[in-house]
């Protein structure tokens, strides 16, 4: 009687070590041009309460009536949710991959030779997490008011930066440097896995990352920054 050994299936490409670090890279992307967007936004709080208004309230009828009112915003949060499901199981296959694979030794060359950005990417990933949901339910569902109930994004803005809330101030940072650091690691790690990188470009994409994450944490905590103390009321 013949026997045949059995020839082992390849794995699907999206079960890849491959695509899922190109799940990971185009869905960090993503994340990263909305941050970028919502920074500017945020800095619209420099030109006042009639201009920071209105821009919120542009984002709801935005593209209307092509789309409906806050159709717009509601795109925006069904593909910011799928890109946050993709990226989050990515990196969790990719972490277990990783963690099963490594040796003792490896993981102290590991640590050796990577940033401590690189290194609490994880960690950083579940403050942002914990803060897009705080973020959610006191800019967005008005579910937390803090210093009180307001009609105006501006006036509830303002308030909840002012010194008399100071500890939402220190949250905000807190999560602001961790989106930072979250993104120096993203950025230089996305355009790796999408093959921009070598040797001769290696050095310009590491200033890359670190300038986007620089103009983030600039750019974020500047209208806080502001408010907290007193420049902008």
């Amino acid at each position: 009687m013949v026997t045949t050994t059995p020839v082992p299936t390849k794995p699907r490409a999206r079960n890849t070590t491959v695509a899922l670090k190109w799940a990971m890279a185009v869905s960090g992307i993503l994340f990263v041009l909305f941050v970028l967007l919502h920074m500017y936004g945020n800095l619209k709080a420099f030109a006042g309460q009639e201009a920071f208004d209105s821009y919120a309230a542009g984002l709801r009828t935005l593209l209307y009536p092509y789309l409906p009112h806050e159709g717009f915003l509601w795109i925006q949060r069904v593909v910011l949710l799928v890109a946050l499901v993709v990226h989050v199981v990515a990196a969790i296959t990719l972490w277990r991959r990783a963690r099963g694979a490594r040796s003792r030794r490896y993981v102290v060359h590991k640590r050796l030779v990577q940033s401590y950005s690189s290194r609490t990417v994880r960690w950083g990933g579940l403050i942002i997490l914990a803060f897009v949901i705080f973020h959610l339910l006191q800019f967005t569902t008005l579910t937390i008011e803090v210093g009180g109930s307001f009609d105006s994004p501006y006036q509830r803005l303002v308030v909840a930066f002012s010194a008399e809330h100071w500890y939402v101030y220190l949250a905000y940072l807190i999560a602001i440097v961790a989106l930072a650091m979250h993104v120096r690691h993203g950025v230089w790690s996305a355009l790796q896995t999408l093959g921009a990188s070598n040797r001769r470009r290696q050095r310009n994409i590491n200033v890359l990352a670190y300038v986007v994450a620089g103009a983030l944490l600039v750019g974020f905590m500047a209208p806080p920054t502001a408010i907290l103390l007193g420049f902008v009321k």
